[in-house]
């Protein structure tokens, strides 16, 4: 191999990231318990309409790992897109966020709230530590980012 080819590091402590997209459709009410109607109406705009409205969300599930030296891999991509079916598309694509999801019974189903619940809904399936970043796409001009913090 050629001296400007070689690193300084060895395979087995080669970071990398790996990403897998994917979307889903929900609707949601932005409506807080702890607020009177008034104040979620001044808060939540149209966004508070009681009959609820809906989103084509894109969310981005990063890993974060070694690669590995005998597979070349962080992990198999389709280990993550089972994880992320069981996650993400079973209890959120199609449905009412606020009223077929458990966690969204007393919590606000804003997209912040939302990569919570998908950050910890990922960690509970991945290995320990290798969850790197959700970034949850309301909008093509909205989004958040959540890395656990």
């Amino acid at each position: 191999m050629d001296k400007d080819m070689t690193c300084s590091h060895s395979a087995g402590e080669r970071i990398a990231y790996i990403t897998r997209v994917q979307s889903f459709s929900a609707c949601h009410r932005l409506h807080s318990k702890s607020l009177n109607d008034e104040e979620n109406r001044r808060i939540f705009g149209k966004c508070n309409n009681p009959n609820g409205h809906g989103h084509n969300y894109k969310v981005e599930v990063t890993v974060r790992g070694k690669i590995d030296h005998n597979t070349g891999m962080v992990m198999n991509l389709t280990d993550l897109k089972q994880h992320i079916e069981e996650a993400i598309m079973k209890p959120l694509d199609h449905k009412n966020l606020d009223l077929d999801v458990p966690f969204f019974a007393d919590i606000v189903s804003t997209t912040e709230n939302l990569a919570v619940y998908i950050w910890e809904s990922m960690s509970r399936l991945l290995p320990a530590h290798t969850l790197y970043e959700v970034k949850l796409y309301e909008t093509d001009k909205n989004m958040v980012v959540y890395r656990g913090e």
